[in-house]
């Protein structure tokens, strides 16, 4: 008997357990669908409100554009009877550069040796006998409006409203701040730039070169020899800062699996092209990815927060919201970045280490060709052997 009762006191017992680990399993579950939820709602949210910022920036970009182009017109009827000292100039020449956008452009000069371009002056304003002897030089120093800001119409306000910043976020030190002076930012009161090419050619009235810093479409003001004897300043002195190689190098630059036949396909798609194989433009991706081209506030954005941004001409898929560049829209895929170089578009991940991974290129469908002769690969072979 009491064997008996001791029987059904454990299956009770069992039962008892048995019950309780089912509603334990269950409010576990049920706890653990509600934080599954509340966590896809607030990842919903929050992807909304980064979607709108996008949306919003954008607006802002093709009205500062519209703005701009409206304010050098109006500029141009009211400078005959202003009383501040102005003087007139035009382009010699444009820039046809392997560089489609702002993003992807090297900050600083020569830092990519595949980087080429052709300068083509203006005939009417620059007769050919104006570049004799220029080849006999191995650099050449270019001065260049800055053309893509999209803050230009405050040159043509009163300084006292134009409020342009005083300080800017520095990428070197990681979004510091220094006057604008003491940098090289494209935002300042004359939007002039100064860049060093070399000189690799010159043909008619083309300027073959390369380990440029130039986008495409970039305004030429001028163009002076390099000379070692005087710009080369020995024991010039620079802060620290300045120094740190590392600041915006990256880890690693890989390629996927199937990048290299996709690459030969859309290249050979390409009807100007500044290089001879898709084999060196490749090199040339991978020499300009090797630097950290993002913009401070994309390095600073969390890794795994993949916006979609719709199809806006002239927007960075990324949205930098804090300096925007122009890039190719992002598609439906989860790549991050894109750079478009040679009229393709290469899409690329980076991860937090630093290691870049480029997963896929397609023709670029935001670049529209100026109507002049471009240049390609062909003239470059025809002067250079």
């Amino acid at each position: 008997m009491e064997k008996s009762m001791s029987s059904i006191l454990a299956l009770a017992l069992a039962a008892v357990f048995s019950a309780s680990s089912a509603i334990s399993f269950y409010i576990w579950k049920k706890k653990l669908i509600e934080c599954d939820s509340k966590t896809k709602e607030l990842q919903k949210s929050l992807n909304s409100a980064l979607e709108k910022c996008a949306a919003e920036r954008q607006g802002r970009i093709r009205a500062q554009q519209a703005l701009r182009k409206a304010v050098v017109a109006q500029a141009q009827t009211k400078s005959e009877n202003s009383d501040v000292t102005s003087y007139p100039m035009a382009p010699i020449g444009f820039v046809q550069s392997c560089f489609s956008t702002r993003n992807g452009t090297p900050r600083q000069p020569l830092l990519v040796p595949l980087a080429r371009a052709c300068l083509i002056f203006d005939s009417t304003r620059v007769p050919p006998a104006s570049l004799e002897g220029l080849k006999e030089y191995s650099h050449c120093w270019i001065i260049y409006v800055f053309h893509l800001n999209t803050d230009l119409e405050k040159l043509w306000k009163d300084p006292s409203k134009s409020k342009f910043k005083a300080k800017v976020r520095v990428p070197r030190l990681k979004g510091g701040r220094r006057g604008v002076f003491a940098t090289r930012s494209p935002h300042r009161p004359c939007p002039i730039g100064l860049t060093v090419a070399k000189v690799e050619a010159v043909q008619g009235n083309m300027l073959l070169l390369s380990g440029v810093d130039l986008v495409d479409g970039t305004p030429v003001l001028d163009v002076k020899p390099y000379l070692p004897y005087c710009d080369s300043i020995e024991g010039a002195v620079v802060p620290d800062w300045v120094t740190v190689d590392s600041a915006l190098s990256v880890t690693s630059v890989s390629f996927s699996d199937d990048f290299s036949s996709s690459l030969v396909d859309c290249w050979k798609s390409v009807e100007k092209s500044l290089y001879s194989s898709p084999e060196e433009l490749k090199s040339l991706v991978q020499q300009v990815l090797s630097w950290d081209i993002r913009s401070v506030s994309q390095r600073n954005r969390p890794h795994n927060n993949l916006i979609k941004i719709g199809t806006a001409d002239n927007s960075d898929n990324t949205l930098d919201l804090d300096d925007s560049q122009d890039g190719e829209p992002a598609d439906s895929k989860e790549l991050r970045y894109h750079l478009v170089l040679d009229g393709l578009n290469f899409s690329y991940d980076i991860d937090d280490n630093g290691n870049v991974i480029v997963k896929e290129v397609r023709r670029s469908s935001s670049i529209s060709l100026r109507n002049v002769k471009r240049c390609n690969y062909s003239m470059w072979k025809d002067n250079l052997e």
